[in-house]
């Protein structure tokens, strides 16, 4: 498929937004592909599957859906939309039908689940003092600054939510483990990325925020699935 025929959508996940892509973005539009980045709510998993079909609509063309993290868990549920042609997890939940969040997490603990704690209206937030060692270890310490006081809160409904029949049953699909993940454990990882049968997996000795740390490795799996659609 030509560049031109194709548009990436980048999906963030829990306590980010779109600009968690910041480093990702450049490297795929200098290779000449239309490139989003959805800005999801963060209020359910039907809120944020619905917001990022809104953006698929928006296309023309084929769409490649690309999730970091809770945002495995949108577009395994988006990508069922008829102009998406494949999916690319980046250290990210792939849940089978009926499959919750919470469920997934529960099979073994990460060390970064002890930073989470609620707001009085359910929304979920990372202790700023324990973000980067949480959720990005190998990241600097200004890029963790200011992902840890820019983040955005996720609510626990999406947790709890159970998924829909899954996108990657029916579409190609890529995914890339961190092999240091401190909130979704690696061993996780690799469960849910070979339920997929996906054409590729790769590891990066990377934290949980792979995107920002690994970014051109992260660019290089996302521009090869490009390429096979």
């Amino acid at each position: 498929m030509a560049t031109q025929d194709l548009t990436i959508i980048l999906v963030h996940g829990a306590w980010g937004d779109g600009s968690h892509w910041q480093y990702v973005i450049p490297e795929l539009a200098k290779k000449g592909y239309k490139v989003r980045s959805v800005q999801n709510p963060l209020t359910s998993l039907q809120d944020d599957i619905n917001k990022t079909k809104d953006l698929i609509d928006a296309q023309d063309g084929k769409v490649l859906l690309v999730g970091h993290s809770y945002g495995g868990a949108v577009i395994s549920g988006a990508g069922n939309h008829d102009k998406v042609a494949g999916l690319v997890y980046i250290a990210a939940f792939a849940p089978a039908a009926g499959d919750s969040l919470g469920a997934l997490l529960g099979r073994r603990a990460g060390s970064g689940g002890a930073s989470i704690y609620p707001d009085p209206k359910g929304f979920l937030w990372i202790k700023y003092d324990e973000f980067h060692q949480s959720f990005g270890q190998d990241l600097d310490e200004e890029r963790a600054l200011v992902m840890a006081l820019a983040q955005k809160p996720i609510h626990g409904q999406c947790f709890g939510d159970q998924a829909g029949e899954p996108a990657w049953k029916t579409k190609p699909s890529w995914y890339q483990i961190s092999n240091h993940d401190n909130m979704i454990p690696p061993e996780t990882q690799k469960e849910m990325a070979e339920q997929l049968n996906p054409k590729k997996i790769i590891h990066l000795d990377a934290g949980h925020a792979s995107l920002a740390s690994k970014p051109k490795e992260v660019s290089v799996l996302i521009l090869e699935a490009a390429a096979a659609l």
